[in-house]
């Protein structure tokens, strides 16, 4: 027999998921809370019992994003360098895959519990910075974690705005993250 605890866990669960299809199908403006009740296969007032509004259900989506780099950067193996490309390739990787996740992940949190994603996003940096700490002095490490992480976040985002399409930089995304990354002194 399920408890009720399980039960709305499961709920949760299937809304989240809901909420993620929707939102790599059609961005932010697909999401309503009747259509992921709909799509979760739950009761008109069901996605009203977890979350307030939109926007928290959107922020849940984003921070579950979050948690996810987190883990995947914290599960990264190899040479210091080879984890360091990895954890940029993970975060080139995000906003490649789910755009819409991705812009949602960097954008101001909403919704009733914004500290929930900030939290999140913060054990993404600090993991990346625990490997970028095995390249570069102490004191430097801030600055390169800095300009790493953010850098990636901004060709990204300029990726997914077309900016590299129009031929002006004669460059591409990988080749500027690269780029970045022989920046980082090989420890």
């Amino acid at each position: 027999m399920v408890s009720r605890s399980e039960s709305a866990a499961a709920t949760r669960r299937a809304l989240l998921d809901a909420a993620a299809g929707l939102l790599e199908e059609g961005g932010p403006e697909a999401v309503t809370l009747r259509k992921v009740g709909a799509k979760a296969g739950v009761s008109r007032g069901a996605p009203y019992g977890h979350f307030a509004d939109k926007e928290t259900l959107l922020s849940a989506v984003a921070t579950e994003g979050w948690e996810r780099l987190s883990d995947e950067i914290t599960a990264l193996n190899g040479t210091p360098p080879e984890r360091l490309r990895g954890a940029l390739a993970a975060l080139v990787t995000i906003g490649r895959r789910h755009p819409h996740r991705y812009r949602l992940m960097y954008a101001t949190p909403a919704g009733e519990e914004p500290g929930t994603m900030i939290q999140a996003s913060c054990r993404t940096q600090e993991a990346f910075l625990a490997i970028v700490s095995e390249l570069v002095p102490e004191a430097d490490l801030h600055r390169y974690g800095a300009l790493l992480f953010m850098g990636v976040s901004g060709i990204i985002a300029a990726e997914l705005s077309g900016h590299f399409a129009t031929g002006t930089w004669r460059t591409s995304a990988d080749e500027l993250v690269e780029t970045l990354a022989a920046l980082v002194p090989a420890g």
